[in-house]
């Protein structure tokens, strides 16, 4: 991505937020791209190229801890309202009334949150590989439980290591290791080695390896490992560290019983080998305006995996917009 259309806003809690923008060529809406763990705004290279080249408006950020965005090691400045808040003011900074939310993995999340706190400032919601997340006032112990049950398996033992204080530094030091494990060729592996409590954990402390998505160059692999090691991995992990600590409960509470469901158009990419169910079901939920499902035969990384048919179904979507 160009590096000569970054920017950065001090958002009002004082943060720096570093960000891709494009303007709009005329009669075109702006689209907001965000990203999640462990990513930075690269992510979305193959879109930003595939958009920017039809004219649209792109808003692109580093979220909270990666990139040239700033990487608070308090947790407690990764309240998800806030962080929305935060892209809010991004909005406001380039004097967009009104835009297109796209998230993947967190970036959904965040996208859920700007649905439920700022409805009237977007035109869409789209979410990929992980659906509609609803605010809950239920403590971290209480979600994992009902996930579990839902899916028939543990799912999200690697939140509770993310969430040990001395985490970063075992990632950091056998980086390969993990790296390896959260971009496999084979997306099963985080079914056996990733999901239960412990074994993420055990897989990086013997520094495992196993082959990454065939889809990336070398080049990309260098570029996102180095663009990881740099900013270090104690920021990016206060994402997770603020949602097992029931960081968001109270705050969940503030949604109104109206904004907990979406009324504008919802799109849902989901991906064959992440369990698209659990998004399908979130999104028939809670989504009262009109929603299109396309499955992908792909991984969690389906904005790679299948960069074009993506941006194809994504540009039918937003053109019916």
């Amino acid at each position: 991505m160009d590096s000569s259309l970054y920017k950065f806003v001090v958002t009002r809690r004082q943060l720096k937020y570093n960000y891709y923008h494009a303007a709009p060529a005329t009669g075109k809406p702006v689209l907001l791209f965000l990203h999640g763990f462990p990513n930075t705004s690269n992510d979305w290279r193959h879109q930003v190229t595939f958009f920017k080249d039809r004219g649209f408006g792109l808003i692109v950020p580093d979220m909270l801890g990666y990139g040239g965005t700033d990487k608070p090691i308090d947790y407690t400045e990764y309240r998800l309202s806030a962080i929305a808040h935060d892209i809010i003011d991004i909005l406001d900074a380039e004097k967009v009334d009104k835009a297109i939310a796209i998230g993947h993995d967190w970036g959904s999340i965040v996208v859920s949150r700007l649905a439920n706190y700022y409805p009237d400032r977007f035109l869409g919601f789209g979410f990929l590989a992980g659906g509609y997340s609803a605010p809950s006032s239920a403590k971290f112990e209480e979600s994992i439980i009902l996930v579990n049950k839902l899916i028939g398996r543990e799912l999200l033992g690697y939140w509770l290591f993310f969430n040990e204080d001395d985490a970063h530094k075992i990632l950091e030091k056998n980086f390969d290791s993990f790296y390896s494990i959260v971009v496999p060729e084979d997306p099963a592996l985080w079914v056996s080695n990733l999901s239960p409590t412990g074994a993420l954990k055990a897989w990086v402390e013997e520094d495992k390896r196993t082959a990454v998505l065939s889809c990336l160059t070398e080049e990309e692999v260098r570029y996102h490992k180095q663009a990881l090691l740099q900013g270090g991995l104690q920021a990016p992990l206060n994402w997770y560290r603020a949602r097992v600590r029931s960081l968001d409960a109270e705050d969940n509470k503030d949604v109104t019983p109206e904004n907990i469901f979406i009324h504008k158009p919802v799109f849902f990419g989901a991906a064959t080998h992440d369990m698209p169910a659990l998004g399908k079901a979130s999104c028939e939920k809670f989504a009262k305006g009109p929603l299109t499902i396309n499955e992908f035969n792909a991984s969690h990384w389906l904005m790679w995996e299948k960069k074009e048919e993506v941006n194809e179904k994504l540009l039918e979507w937003i053109q019916g917009l």
